[in-house]
């Protein structure tokens, strides 16, 4: 899959509906397998790890690390290492001192406990004080490793996946013994349009009811002949719509609207 091809796919209706979906599940025990879902379509992968590291970066030590959700093909894979162990982790040495979010592919050995025995795998890193959220991407070893366009297309798309691990984390901690059930579509949306309104709400930012309807259209991967015909008005008027939104909101297009959603 050519570079290229991934980002123009990225512009699709269907791609901002699975954006909207993710969002929607930040913070529910689904959230990982709605980030394999989208990635997976663009970038082949089998599964998706995602956790929270506390580091000591005094002592180059690993203090804590919380998982927050898993995806994909995880039978038969070796269970967690003791904390203490971890300080030899090839990842703990990237992330050190580290200032902007990076990506970091290491290579995968045979039989390694560290990287999920011989997957290829490709992590994406945020950093924020001494906490590190971390997306780490796996494909089988039958397969060949990233290609240098998927990592440039994964590292891309970190712009937006890093600030919604960050968002899941932070949910996570505000109710870790909360029983999370997979949302469901009418949930998801429903989610989607009380984050929608709270951004509003936080940005002091007044949209009137069909500039609205318009900008949660979009996150839900609607079209602009479908949210015509859905209001029964003409194309333009949807196009109107939504240049006067983001005139307001200050962003351009639906992939500024996702990272505003998200508080990029």
């Amino acid at each position: 899959m050519s570079l290229t091809r991934s980002i123009a796919n990225t512009q699709s209706p269907n791609f901002y509906a699975e954006m909207g979906e993710l969002i929607a599940s930040s913070g529910h025990a689904d959230f990982a397998a709605h980030m394999l879902h989208l990635v997976d379509k663009w970038v082949p992968i089998h599964l998706v790890d995602l956790s929270e590291w506390t580091l000591d970066e005094l002592r180059n030590r690993v203090l804590d690390i919380k998982l927050l959700g898993s995806a994909g093909q995880t039978q038969d894979l070796p269970p967690p290492l003791p904390l203490n162990s971890m300080d030899d982790h090839p990842l703990l040495r990237e992330m050190l001192g580290m200032q902007d979010p990076l990506l970091i592919q290491l290579k995968a050995k045979a039989k390694s406990a560290y990287l999920r025995g011989t997957s290829h795998p490709c992590n994406l890193v945020s950093r924020q004080g001494n906490r590190r959220c971390v997306i780490s991407f796996y494909r089988p070893p039958t397969h060949r490793g990233f290609s240098l366009a998927e990592l440039s297309f994964l590292k891309c798309l970190s712009d937006t996946l890093l600030p919604l691990i960050e968002c899941h984390a932070q949910s996570l901690r505000q109710a870790p013994h909360a029983d999370v059930e997979p949302a469901h579509t009418l949930l998801e949306q429903s989610q989607l349009q009380r984050e929608f309104y709270k951004r509003l709400s936080l940005g002091d930012i007044t949209l009137s009811a069909r500039e609205q309807e318009v900008c949660l259209g979009l996150l839900t991967g609607g079209t602009v002949p479908q949210m015509a015909e859905k209001l029964s008005v003409k194309n333009s008027s949807i196009e109107t719509y939504l240049k006067r939104a983001a005139a307001k909101l200050g962003v351009s297009g639906r992939h500024g609207l996702a990272k505003w959603m998200i508080g990029v």
